[in-house]
Protein backbone atom coordinates (compact mmCIF):
# COMPACT_ATOMS: atom_id res chain seq x y z
CA UNK A 1 0.00 0.00 0.00
CA UNK A 2 1.32 3.22 -0.94
CA UNK A 3 1.35 6.65 1.32
CA UNK A 4 -0.91 9.21 -0.01
CA UNK A 5 0.38 12.32 -0.45
CA UNK A 6 -1.10 16.31 -0.58
CA UNK A 7 -4.12 16.43 -2.38
CA UNK A 8 -4.59 11.94 -2.37
CA UNK A 9 -5.36 12.79 1.34
CA UNK A 10 -9.40 12.04 2.06
CA UNK A 11 -9.44 12.62 5.87
CA UNK A 12 -10.99 15.96 7.44
CA UNK A 13 -8.72 16.20 10.34
CA UNK A 14 -5.36 15.05 10.95
CA UNK A 15 -2.83 14.64 13.91
CA UNK A 16 0.49 16.27 12.16
CA UNK A 17 3.92 15.43 12.81
CA UNK A 18 6.06 18.66 11.44
CA UNK A 19 9.49 18.50 9.93
CA UNK A 20 11.63 18.54 13.22
CA UNK A 21 9.48 15.79 14.78
CA UNK A 22 7.37 17.66 16.98
CA UNK A 23 3.80 17.50 17.45
CA UNK A 24 1.32 19.96 16.28
CA UNK A 25 -1.59 18.75 17.01
CA UNK A 26 -5.06 17.98 15.81
CA UNK A 27 -5.65 20.12 12.55
CA UNK A 28 -8.17 20.54 9.83
CA UNK A 29 -7.15 18.88 6.28
CA UNK A 30 -6.57 22.28 4.67
CA UNK A 31 -4.93 23.98 7.83
CA UNK A 32 -2.38 20.81 7.69
CA UNK A 33 -1.86 21.24 3.62
CA UNK A 34 -1.13 25.07 4.24
CA UNK A 35 1.28 24.42 6.91
CA UNK A 36 2.87 22.24 4.60
CA UNK A 37 3.14 24.75 1.48
CA UNK A 38 4.18 27.21 3.72
CA UNK A 39 7.25 25.19 4.75
CA UNK A 40 7.88 24.11 1.01
CA UNK A 41 7.63 20.37 2.01
CA UNK A 42 4.69 17.66 1.55
CA UNK A 43 1.89 16.52 3.96
CA UNK A 44 2.43 12.54 3.86
CA UNK A 45 -0.27 10.25 5.75
CA UNK A 46 1.83 8.03 7.62
CA UNK A 47 -0.76 6.27 9.74
CA UNK A 48 -3.77 6.23 7.54
CA UNK A 49 -5.71 3.87 10.40
CA UNK A 50 -5.10 5.93 13.18
CA UNK A 51 -8.10 7.80 14.74
CA UNK A 52 -7.59 10.28 13.77
CA UNK A 53 -4.83 9.76 10.91
CA UNK A 54 -1.27 10.52 11.25
CA UNK A 55 0.24 12.86 8.54
CA UNK A 56 3.50 14.30 8.45
CA UNK A 57 5.21 17.31 7.05
CA UNK A 58 8.78 16.20 4.95
CA UNK A 59 9.95 16.10 1.71
CA UNK A 60 8.58 13.02 -0.04
CA UNK A 61 11.37 11.48 -1.70
CA UNK A 62 13.39 11.77 1.38
CA UNK A 63 10.50 9.78 2.99
CA UNK A 64 10.65 7.71 0.47
CA UNK A 65 14.43 7.01 1.30
CA UNK A 66 14.09 6.58 4.74
CA UNK A 67 11.68 4.05 3.83
CA UNK A 68 13.68 1.79 1.81
CA UNK A 69 16.66 2.03 3.88
CA UNK A 70 14.35 0.76 6.83
CA UNK A 71 13.49 -2.34 4.17
CA UNK A 72 16.99 -3.18 3.54
CA UNK A 73 17.75 -3.34 7.14
CA UNK A 74 15.00 -5.17 7.96
CA UNK A 75 16.14 -7.46 5.02
CA UNK A 76 19.25 -8.33 6.48
CA UNK A 77 18.12 -9.21 9.92
CA UNK A 78 19.69 -6.29 11.57
CA UNK A 79 22.71 -7.10 13.04
CA UNK A 80 25.60 -9.84 12.66
CA UNK A 81 23.93 -13.14 12.05
CA UNK A 82 23.99 -15.65 14.79
CA UNK A 83 26.26 -18.32 14.79
CA UNK A 84 25.86 -21.93 16.18
CA UNK A 85 28.62 -22.30 18.93
CA UNK A 86 28.87 -25.55 20.77
CA UNK A 87 29.52 -27.08 23.99
CA UNK A 88 30.82 -30.82 24.38
CA UNK A 89 29.86 -32.71 27.54
CA UNK A 90 30.70 -35.42 29.01
CA UNK A 91 29.03 -38.31 31.23
CA UNK A 92 31.10 -37.92 34.17
CA UNK A 93 31.88 -33.94 33.95
CA UNK A 94 31.37 -32.59 37.57
CA UNK A 95 28.86 -29.74 38.44
CA UNK A 96 31.68 -27.37 38.74
CA UNK A 97 32.41 -27.55 35.27
CA UNK A 98 29.00 -28.04 34.00
CA UNK A 99 28.55 -24.28 36.09
CA UNK A 100 31.10 -22.75 34.22
CA UNK A 101 29.85 -24.55 30.61
CA UNK A 102 26.62 -22.94 31.41
CA UNK A 103 27.96 -19.63 32.38
CA UNK A 104 29.29 -19.52 28.88
CA UNK A 105 26.58 -20.67 26.70
CA UNK A 106 24.14 -18.24 29.40
CA UNK A 107 26.89 -14.88 27.36
CA UNK A 108 26.72 -16.75 24.10
CA UNK A 109 22.65 -16.95 24.30
CA UNK A 110 22.53 -13.23 25.78
CA UNK A 111 24.47 -12.60 22.16
CA UNK A 112 21.96 -14.11 20.32
CA UNK A 113 23.94 -17.47 19.22
CA UNK A 114 22.32 -20.59 18.64
CA UNK A 115 24.51 -23.41 21.19
CA UNK A 116 24.41 -27.21 20.68
CA UNK A 117 25.16 -28.94 23.71
CA UNK A 118 26.86 -32.22 22.95
CA UNK A 119 27.10 -35.21 25.02
CA UNK A 120 29.64 -36.75 24.08
CA UNK A 121 30.30 -40.61 24.55
CA UNK A 122 32.52 -42.98 24.17
CA UNK A 123 33.08 -46.75 24.19
CA UNK A 124 30.37 -48.83 26.47
CA UNK A 125 28.24 -45.27 27.28
CA UNK A 126 27.41 -45.26 23.40
CA UNK A 127 24.89 -47.88 24.18
CA UNK A 128 23.39 -46.45 27.81
CA UNK A 129 19.53 -46.26 28.04
CA UNK A 130 18.31 -42.75 26.32
CA UNK A 131 17.06 -41.31 29.34
CA UNK A 132 19.45 -41.76 31.52
CA UNK A 133 21.55 -39.55 28.29
CA UNK A 134 18.97 -37.39 28.18
CA UNK A 135 18.86 -36.39 32.22
CA UNK A 136 22.99 -35.98 31.99
CA UNK A 137 22.69 -33.15 29.31
CA UNK A 138 19.20 -31.76 31.23
CA UNK A 139 22.09 -31.08 34.07
CA UNK A 140 23.33 -28.24 31.82
CA UNK A 141 20.55 -26.96 30.61
CA UNK A 142 18.72 -26.18 34.14
CA UNK A 143 22.28 -24.38 35.36
CA UNK A 144 22.10 -22.17 32.32
CA UNK A 145 20.73 -18.28 33.22
CA UNK A 146 19.29 -16.87 29.78
CA UNK A 147 15.84 -17.57 28.97
CA UNK A 148 15.96 -20.44 25.74
CA UNK A 149 13.83 -22.25 23.96
CA UNK A 150 14.91 -25.74 22.35
CA UNK A 151 15.58 -25.10 18.27
CA UNK A 152 16.57 -28.87 17.46
CA UNK A 153 15.60 -31.59 20.20
CA UNK A 154 17.56 -34.19 21.50
CA UNK A 155 19.28 -36.23 18.25
CA UNK A 156 21.40 -39.00 18.92
CA UNK A 157 24.50 -38.60 16.15
CA UNK A 158 27.74 -40.40 16.32
CA UNK A 159 29.36 -38.54 18.96
CA UNK A 160 26.54 -38.81 20.70
CA UNK A 161 23.06 -36.96 22.14
CA UNK A 162 22.83 -33.29 21.08
CA UNK A 163 20.04 -30.83 21.56
CA UNK A 164 20.24 -27.02 19.89
CA UNK A 165 18.74 -24.16 21.88
CA UNK A 166 18.52 -20.89 21.37
CA UNK A 167 17.37 -17.26 23.13
CA UNK A 168 13.63 -17.06 23.68
CA UNK A 169 12.41 -13.94 22.08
Amino acid sequence: MRERINNQIRAKELRVIDDQGGNLGVLSFKDALKAAEEKGLDLIEISPNAVPPVAKIMDYGRYQYEASKKQKKMKQGGGKPSETKSIQVKIGTGEHDLALKAKTASKWLAEGHRIKIELFLTGRSKYMEEGFLRERLDRVLHLITENYKISDPYKKGPKGLAVTIEKAK
